[in-house]
């Protein structure tokens, strides 16, 4: 560097021989024969000799050094700028001599132009300013279009450029002064040009020494690092499509910068290029100690408190972060302004390589070199040429503009601000893409970045010798915004971790060593370096890292000091809370399942790196549960975001299963008497792992359970339904997307199998009728689709709780409040003990919407029908199950009397007696199929009470006697009274009056009645005692009952006992189109068998499905993934015990009336030998069934032929079941198939699940959807959109990573309770995804119009019915028809 430095300097014009004057004077007059000369196309040039113009430039080469107060200067730049074109193309105005020996001339003109950029006192004037511009434009129009330049030309180029930016950039900046003014020029034109040497004559390894030596001590200056970040940005771009190939995510960079790099440069090239520029800066982590990057000693205590060089770092190692993210396949476009990010570096505009500078205001003659430069242009530069901004990055925050006013003659003048940095970088995390399963691997990075990274990150444990008066205290904070921009970088590079990668040990070591100090949280902590930790380690404990749960204890201090402080004051400046808070939510999202999954195992943790002493404490995992609960509950309360309070409620779901099925299985309790000293360790642990300080400034911030029985199932269970319910009314009542997310997790903690006081769950559901009648009671013009997809949402939850705990309605104010409710979903309104009582016809229905009625109606049902007659056992009876036909037929049917009641109620009556006595009474069985579903019961007419019956004994009463009674006609002595004894006795009170006497009322016609009435007692008095005066004994015969009948018309009976054969119930009503209160059907009418069995298959709760498949690792082809399922040998065990707690296995087309499972014998002895292509629907699936809800899941494998779109009646039977399975189903196969592939087409929603379990988390990028649909010949124009897809990756560790793609178009796409990023136990695996898949299938529903609920469905089809195959009879006739058999 210092021969480089040094060529030239002993040459001197002969000119500076003379006195002052002389060579002023004879520069004078030789540049204004050469300068006019240069304007004028037809004037030649005077130089034909070698002498000639060896002794022109020596009076040039003066010139340039004489004061810019007249225009020597300009005129002499302006000939020697004219004769660099000789390199391009010749010309008149140029010397011949030069024309012939273009490089050996223009080599000498370089060294001349030099001394125009050595320091003088008039440096900062405009015309200065211009002329430096116009030299470095002429350089680098040379350099990009001479084509006969020599490899001696080149290095002299380079060397002047190198030299002229030493003599600019490497004292230290001042305001205003040229390096302020000229540095992003002459870097930009440096690094151009040099990029176009390596393209065309590739720089020697001495001058990549040079110029790394020179660059090294020019990094304070703001201009380096950026053009610096710019160039290797570009480079890097062509380097990996070159490496990775085009199927590699393009690293997009702007268009301007891209085209810095020749097009022509070989593949060689670009790799040695690109190598050697990343480390032309060094090691960025330099510009953190001034005395490395070559500032003078005198010059430290200002630069460092006034200088850009905690800036500039944080440029560097942005810089190097943005590199990081392009070998890791992730593009981000940077979506701040750049003019925000101009005064970052203090500057106020920035160069374009390729175009020109604007105008410095100088009032500068027109020169003949502007007339032969290319037309480029003269614009303003681009504003955003910075290079990629990457995720999670620091970028510093807008500076007060300066106190020094411009120039008023320079509008465009570079110029840095005086005010010293500021030392709160802002955090910004934007939406990060997933990497690029291409990625190479993280030591590879590491090898390239990894010494800068960890230097960088570790700054604050190096020392720093003061200097001066500097305060050395606050030193670690102003490279606080660099430190933070590795810390972060580091833990990207990490939380890339491929599955099945190993990291060496030295690498892992050190980055644990970063994270301890930084995850620190105290006074003396730095929060830019925390904030930057959290926010992008999201996925570090879901990677499988080595030895990572290690940290488990700091990043719970961390994320306590984070979650549970509302205003997040300390963080405000630098970080977005709500970024910030969402990034602590998905790390604790993965921390919730370690505590239960590693148990009582102790683990060490570090405290300063040492291992002696003292500094080691171990603890159980378990231990620290306490306050990861407490994290979990005070994230909730004070978190006020939309889309983290959906992510914490999906987490309390999560932790509230997984604990309930840990304590039934017994784990807790095994380490229960341990637990008492437990919860002390793990304070101890924590304060340990941080500050001794931090426990007392936080601990008035921090909610933890204190003793192990308030993390028992049961009492999370209160807690968490008290605090959503509560909530739930309260804070989150107007935020519809909260709103949904918290009922369906109410609903899922309804199914969850704990025990507490039934009074909790009384509380839920009056907080779920609150909440109901608060959105119900809203004022009209806020109604809108949303509101009300909310309410429905109610009502489904509120349905959940009344199936999941009929008991509930065994209590009164219970069942009021849920009916109560219910009236004013059908109604509107409430009805009140104040009012009037109303019968229902008589009210008037003012409902908030159909959806609200229809889903009010489907509660009512519920109460009614469903709650407390769940499960079912048997299977669902029709015509043919109860006459015993083998098939369905027209004549099967005759034998059944059709009924509609209400006009939505089909009854279905047979009239033969059923059991196998035969009991000689009126006997019915009734099929009654209505809106909630369909039913049998068989009914018989006793006149006697049930336990009289079961006890009576059937005597029976012969018909003749042979001789009469012996007491037959004997009168017993028995005195008959009208009137008591006593009744003369009796005194007569006031109210015996108030009855007048018979005589006083009788009228005339009264007084003739009265007298017949009594002639006739007279008459049978006589006969009563005429047997006692004559002697006479009378044979009395006895009385017995006629003899019981057989046959009766019990179709006419029960219709009459419920009072429908009525006239007012036969006669239509007045309003239009409204049936009669009974309508009969005619069966015989074509189509209506048809009809009926299509009623029947149409569901009465929702039937949702799913896809299952499973995915190998490097598997890319639907061909490969579905014959993974062929053979129980190509599937993980795990994958098959996951496919078991889905559901249990049913033969297709049987419809299942209950929701009792199989054992899991069952399941082996139906899967077999194969890995899950039994469930493929051909011949069974995977059902789970409750009061509410249907799911098949079905695994699709290469040997299904099922079109899944095609119509019921294409489709083929399986030719026969298995024998083990004969005894579920009593329907034909053919029957079975089309009724299982009539409910898949016409009850499944348009959101279509698919779960696929991965090995390897970096395929799923690579998942071949589109070769999926087409396969299961599911695919349609617009199913892709809604196709949602569940991942499950099986870590190391025995837990579940969680990857959930959705479509984000809607507000309500954030489904819970499994969320992207979750990760959960192997017990509550099935049951989530379940949840899950039945949550985005009812989110579906209630953003579709054409996805009504099941009763509503049903009460369509009742109504086709009754408009089709409705009698047409006289009522005659229809009297008529009961008394006869059908």
């Amino acid at each position: 560097m210092d021969q480089s430095l040094s060529s030239g300097r002993g040459h001197v014009s002969v000119l500076s021989c003379f006195p002052p004057s002389v060579g002023r004077d004879v520069a004078v007059a030789v540049v204004k024969a050469l300068g006019a000369g240069l304007g004028n196309p037809d004037t030649h040039n005077p130089l034909h000799t070698d002498r000639q113009v060896k002794w022109t430039m020596e009076v040039l080469f003066y010139g340039l050094t004489l004061p810019l107060d007249s225009d020597t200067v300009k005129l002499c730049v302006d000939v020697y700028t004219d004769w660099l074109m000789a390199l391009i193309s010749p010309g008149d105005s140029i010397p011949p001599p030069i024309n012939r020996e273009p490089n050996l001339y223009v080599q000498v003109i370089l060294r001349h132009l030099y001394s125009l950029f050595l320091p003088r006192s008039d440096q900062v004037s405009p015309v200065y300013l211009s002329l430096c511009q116009q030299v470095l434009y002429a350089v680098q129009s040379v350099a990009r279009e001479s084509a006969v330049m020599s490899r001696d030309t080149w290095e002299t180029l380079l060397h002047f450029l190198l030299r002229i930016n030493h003599a600019m950039l490497a004292p230290p900046t001042t305001t205003g002064g040229v390096s302020e003014q000229l540095s992003h020029l002459s870097m930009a034109v440096l690094f151009e040009v040099w990029l176009l040497s390596c393209s065309r004559c590739f720089p020697s390894r001495s001058l990549w020494l040079t110029g790394r030596q020179m660059l090294s001590s020019w990094r304070h200056q703001p201009a380096v690092v950026e053009q610096w970040s710019r160039v290797i940005a570009a480079l890097t771009s062509r380097l990996l499509l070159l490496t990775f190939g085009p199927s590699f995510p393009h690293f997009k960079v702007p268009d301007e910068d891209a085209a810095l790099i020749p097009a022509d440069m070989d593949d060689q090239r670009i790799s040695h290029t690109w190598f050697r520029f990343l480390h032309l800066l060094s090691n960025p982590v330099d510009l953190s100690r001034p005395a490395v990057v070559g500032l003078t000693s005198s010059s430290q205590e200002e630069t460092l408190r006034e200088s850009h060089l905690p800036n500039i770092f944080f440029r560097a190692m942005r810089g190097v972060s943005t590199l990081v993210d392009a070998f890791l396949g992730v593009t981000v476009v940077n979506k701040e302004p750049t003019e925000e990010l101009q005064p970052h570096t203090g500057l106020t505009t920035r160069i374009n390589f390729r175009d020109r500078l604007p105008s410095l205001g100088a009032a500068v003659t027109k020169s003949p070199f502007k007339d032969r430069l290319p037309s480029y242009g003269l614009s303003r530069p681009r504003s955003g040429s910075a290079p990629p901004t990457p995720v999670n990055i620091l970028s510093m925050p807008s500076m007060p503009p300066s106190t020094t006013p411009p120039t008023p003659h320079n509008p465009h003048h570079w110029k840095c601000s005086s005010q010293p940095p500021p030392t709160s970088p802002h955090l910004c995390s934007s939406p990060r893409p997933s990497p690029s399963p291409l990625r190479c691997d993280v030591d590879s990075l590491l090898h390239l970045f990894g010494c800068w990274l960890f230097d960088a990150a570790l700054l604050s444990r190096d020392p720093i010798p003061p200097v001066g008066q500097c305060d050395v205290t606050v030193m670690p904070e102003r490279w606080a915004a660099g430190r933070a921009e590795a810390c972060g970088t580091l833990c990207r590079i990490f939380a890339c971790k491929k599955t099945s990668e190993d990291i060496l040990s030295v690498y892992l070591s050190r980055f644990y060593l970063v994270l301890l100090p930084g995850l620190q949280v105290s006074e003396e902590s730095c929060l830019p370096v925390l904030a930057s930790i959290l926010l992008n380690s999201t996925c570090l404990f879901c990677c499988d890292l080595r030895g990572v749960n290690l940290l488990l204890p700091s990043f719970i201090s961390a994320l306590e000091n984070v979650l549970l402080d509302r205003d997040l004051l300390r963080f405000k400046n630098f970080v977005n809370p709500v970024d910030l808070r969402r990034a602590s939510i998905l790390i604790l999202l993965s921390l919730l399942p370690l505590p239960l999954r590693f148990g009582s195992v102790q683990s060490e943790v570090l405290l300063n790196g040492r291992f002696s002493g003292d500094d080691v404490t171990g603890g159980s995992f378990l231990s620290l549960r306490p306050r990861l609960i407490g994290v979990l509950t005070g994230a909730l309360q004070t978190e006020t975001d939309t889309t983290n309070t959906q992510i914490i409620l999906a987490a309390i779901l999560n932790l509230v299963q997984d604990s309930a099925l840990s304590e039934a299985a017994g784990q807790i309790q095994q380490e229960a008497a341990s637990q008492c000293g437990g919860v002390s360790r793990s304070r101890r642990i924590w304060v340990t792992t941080g500050s001794p300080s931090t426990s007392g400034s936080g601990g008035t911030r921090r909610t933890r359970g204190t003793a192990v029985q308030s993390d028992t199932a049961g009492v999370l269970w209160v807690q968490f339904v008290r605090l959503l319910t509560q909530r739930l009314t309260a804070q989150w009542r107007n935020d519809s997307a909260v709103c949904l997310s918290a009922l369906e997790v109410l609903g899922g903690l309804a199914k969850v199998e704990v025990s507490v006081d039934e009074s909790e769950r009384r509380r839920a559901v009056t907080s779920v009728c609150s909440y109901i009648v608060f959105q119900c009671s809203r004022p009209p013009p806020l109604h809108s689709r949303d509101l009300h997809s909310i309410i429905v949402a109610a009502f489904n939850c509120l349905n959940i709780w009344l199936t999941r705990h009929p008991a509930m309605l065994d209590h009164q104010e219970c069942l009021l409040e849920v009916l109560e409710i219910v009236e004013l979903g059908i109604s509107g309104s409430k009805s009140t003990q104040e009012e009037e009582v109303r019968c229902k016809e008589e009210k008037d229905l003012n409902p908030a919407s159909l959806r609200v009625k229809e889903a009010a109606e489907a509660t009512l049902s519920c109460v009614m029908q469903v709650s407390g007659a769940f499960p079912l056992l048997g299977r669902r009876l029709d015509e043919d199950a109860l006459i015993g036909c083998s098939t369905l037929s027209d004549s099967s049917m005759k034998k059944f009397r059709y009924f509609v009641v209400d006009s939505s109620v089909i009854l279905a009556m047979l009239e033969q007696p059923q059991g196998p006595e035969h009991a000689p009474c009126p006997s019915l069985t009734v099929l009654i199929r209505g809106p909630s579903g369909h039913h049998t019961w068989t009914l018989q007419l006793h006149l006697q009470p049930r336990e009289g019956r079961t006890l009576a004994k059937h005597t029976p009463i012969p018909e003749r006697r042979g001789a009469d009674q012996g007491d037959a006609g004997i009168q017993c002595g028995v005195q008959y009274h009208l009137f008591p004894e006593n009744i003369d006795r009796t005194p007569s009170v006031t109210a015996d009056l108030s009855i007048p006497a018979l005589h006083e009322i009788v009228t005339e016609q009264m007084q003739q009645q009265l007298e017949h009435l009594q002639a006739i007692l007279k008459m049978q008095l006589q006969v009563e005692a005429w047997p006692q005066v004559s002697g006479w004994s009378a044979v009395m015969a006895t009385c017995r009952p006629p003899p019981p009948i057989t046959n009766f018309q019990t179709a006419r009976l029960f219709l009459s006992h419920l009072g429908l054969l009525t006239p007012e119930t036969l006669k239509v009503p007045g309003t239009s189109g409204v049936p009669a209160q009974l309508v009969s059907l005619d069966s015989s009418l074509p189509g209506f068998t048809e009809d009926l069995r299509h009623l029947d298959q149409l569901p009465s709760r929702n039937c949702d499905s799913a896809f299952v498949f499973f995915m190998r690792a490097r598997q890319r082809t639907a061909a490969e993934i579905l014959r993974n399922v062929e053979s129980s040998r190509s599937v993980s065990s795990h994958f098959l015990d996951f496919l078991s707690s889905l559901g249990w296995p049913v033969e297709v087309g049987r419809r299942q009336a209950g929701g009792i499972g199989t054992n899991s014998s069952e399941f082996l002895s139906v899967l077999g030998d194969s890995g899950g292509s039994v469930f493929n629907g051909e011949k069974f699936v995977l059902l789970n069934a409750d009061a509410l809800t249907e799911i098949t899941f079905i695994v699709p494998s290469s040997s299904s032929h099922i079109d899944w779109l095609k119509s019921p009646q294409d489709v083929e039977p399986p030719t026969e079941l298995p024998s083990n399975l004969q005894r579920h189903s009593e329907s034909s196969p053919a029957e079975d198939m089309k009724s299982f592939r009539f409910t898949l087409s016409s009850t499944g929603s348009e959101s279509k699940v698919l779960i696929v379990w991965v090995e390897r988390f970096e395929d799923i990028e690579r998942f071949p959807l589109s070769q999926l649909l087409s396969e299961m010949k599911i695919e349609t124009q617009t199913s892709v959109s809604n196709i949602q897809l569940i991942f499950i990756h099986p870590l190391k560790t025995g837990l579940y990573r969680i990857c959930f793609h959705v479509n984000a178009t809607s507000k309500f796409s954030l489904v819970v309770p499994l969320v992207n990023g979750s990760v959960v136990s192997k017990r509550c695996l099935g049951f989530l995804v379940r949840e899950t898949v039945i949550n985005c299938c009812h989110r579906r529903r209630l953003e579709s119009d054409s996805a009504p609920p099941p009763h509503v469905r049903r009460k369509h089809m009742i109504s086709d019915i009754i408009l089709r195959y409705r009698s047409r009879c006289s009522e005659p006739a229809f009297y008529s028809a009961l008394f006869q058999e059908p």
